[in-house]
């Protein structure tokens, strides 16, 4: 039994360690990602230029969940962590990266073709106005192919535990388009940026290959093409692949509507989208990454009690981040904004609205990110229809509440009102655009509902030990937004509010304010996640460096 402890007790801190790893990384990536918008926001703002740049993503997007994901970590991890024998990974390995390759290249030519069509149904009045929409598409087209094989050999480097190699390669990826912001766009214009992309994008790529060959994969006699193989790994993959194509295609649809709203309407849908994407890679992300692969190997091995246990550790730690950080955001929103993008192009107009979106997105953060720990609960335990059910149904959700949010909003006064008072965006034009966010937390919201009752169902009870985290984190968070809201209100009448410093001093000493209150109130309630905090913040994380000895890890 005290073997069993140890032993639990050792993964605990082992999820920890690496979460907070990633998390380190992850906010570095984020950090030069806020570089990134603000100097998009700064030199476009919220209008036709900056449009045309968001809506050129989407094709490739949808394509990279809906074909690179077809062999990613999802997959390969488990189906990794089943074979013992090291030749069998390395032929697995190869055969997916040639399947992968031939699948792109035939998608990516037939797309490249069929470009001008799909982006003049999308968005008709962005292609009349402007030709490089199409243009910049269809080089866009090579950012699937690169990061899709990036993910591939991503699933090696986390089953080898080298998360470190897995977290800066989308630090790199951000580098490289700021790189094409600074350096490309006077040389090329909006094309030059998206020469940043794609350096970015490989060099995503690119940072995980010596460890690869040097561990023993990518091996020439490794690249085979295996259909029979290949057909099962698709076979397991398509309800997964499925699942978050449907979220990328309710994104794409949301990206439309916005399109039809007017000017600058994708823009700050875009920026808001992205500013909450944030905290949610911070916390959730790094937090479900962490665990799958130990979810996989104790699911693999029959451990279901130490698999169930793993996921209430991670829910508890992703609860006791994500509610506090919800209220900073929301308290702090329009700091945020006008810190991260408020400059040069990008008005006081845009600001205020995108503010007001990403109070709204935030609202979900910490549906969202429990539910990105229950899919790779899920797919550990290689149950793919399920998830798909749940996001499929949440993605119609999405689209239909926005259809009947937008006209709600057009002609129920009342509703106006309110939504544009309660988020103080009164007498600013294009307010119809925050119907759209709201319409994703919404069903967000309801996504993780569903994940959670599922979850109960099939392997136990989970609310009633999440009850008590949750209220002491609520209670944490309650009291650090009121200290921070009243920090504000006091710093405003000593700091100009009009200077770049100033907002950002008076954003960061109220967050810290803030931070300070909800810490004491935890200590006080004696949180038990601020403790296992503490411990594994002192605990060494410096094994997760690649290190080789004899060419081997």
């Amino acid at each position: 039994m005290h073997r069993i402890l140890k032993f639990v007790e050792g993964e605990v801190r082992g999820l920890h360690e690496t979460a907070y790893l990633l998390g380190f990384f992850t906010l570095l990536s984020v950090l030069l990602g806020l570089v990134r918008d603000r100097l998009l926001a700064s030199s476009f703002g919220a209008g036709d230029l900056l449009d045309i740049y968001y809506a050129a993503f989407r094709i490739p997007d949808v394509i990279f969940v809906s074909v690179a994901s077809l062999v990613s970590v999802f997959i390969l991890v488990p189906l990794l962590t089943q074979k013992e024998d090291e030749e069998s990974k390395h032929s697995l390995l190869g055969n997916v990266l040639t399947g992968f390759s031939v699948v792109m290249l035939v998608t990516s030519t037939a797309l490249w073709i069929l470009m001008p069509h799909i982006l003049g149904t999308l968005f008709p009045s962005l292609i009349e106005s402007n030709n490089t929409l199409l243009t910049i598409s269809r080089l866009l087209l090579l950012q699937p192919i690169l990061l899709g094989a990036s993910g591939i050999l991503a699933s090696v480097t986390q089953v080898s535990g080298r998360y470190i190699l897995y977290a800066l390669a989308p630090l790199l990826y951000n580098l490289g388009i700021i790189l094409g912001i600074v350096f490309l766009y006077p040389l090329f214009g909006l094309q030059g940026i998206v020469y940043g992309v794609l350096i970015g994008a490989f060099m995503h790529m690119i940072i995980q290959v010596p460890f690869i060959i040097r561990s023993g994969y990518l091996k020439p006699t490794s690249f085979k093409l295996d259909t029979r193989q290949l057909w099962k790994v698709a076979s397991i993959s398509v309800p997964r692949t499925l699942s978050i194509t449907a979220n990328q295609i309710a994104l794409l649809v949301l990206i439309v509507l916005a399109g039809a709203l007017g000017t600058g309407a994708i823009s700050v849908f875009s920026f808001a989208f992205n500013l909450q994407a944030a905290p949610l890679a911070i916390i959730g992300a790094s937090y479900s990454v962490a665990a799958f692969p130990t979810l996989s190997r104790f699911f693999a091995k029959g451990e279901t009690r130490h698999f169930c246990e793993q996921i209430v550790t991670a829910s508890r730690h992703i609860i006791f981040w994500a509610v506090p950080l919800t209220v900073i955001v929301i308290v702090l929103r329009a700091h945020i904004v006008r810190v991260v993008l408020g400059s040069g192009e990008f008005n006081w107009a845009d600001t205020r609205l995108t503010a007001a979106a990403l109070a709204l997105f935030v609202v979900s953060l910490i549906a969202q990110s429990l539910s990105l720990l229950f899919l790779r609960g899920y797919y550990a335990a290689g149950e793919t229809k399920k998830p798909l059910l749940i996001n499929i149904s949440t993605a119609i959700g999405v689209v239909l509440g926005s259809y009947a949010l937008l006209r709600l909003f057009a002609e129920n006064e009342m509703w106006r009102f309110f939504v544009e008072s309660i988020l103080r965006v009164e007498g600013i034009a294009g307010t119809e655009v925050l119907m759209l966010p709201l319409s994703y937390a919404i069903f967000s919201v309801i996504n993780v509902l569903l994940f959670i009752a599922l979850f109960e169902r099939d392997f136990g009870n989970l609310t009633s030990r999440l009850r008590k985290p949750f209220f002491e984190s609520f209670s944490a968070a309650v009291v650090a937004g009121f200290f921070a809201h009243q920090t504000l209100s006091v710093l405003a009448r000593f700091l100009d509010i009009n200077t770049f410093v100033g907002v950002f001093s008076i954003g960061m000493i109220a967050a810290l304010v803030g931070i300070t209150a909800g810490v004491s109130v935890l200590h006080v309630l004696n949180n038990k996640e601020i403790k296992e905090v503490s411990v594994a913040m002192h605990h060494k994380i410096w094994r997760y460096f690649p290190t080789f000895k004899n060419g081997k890890n």
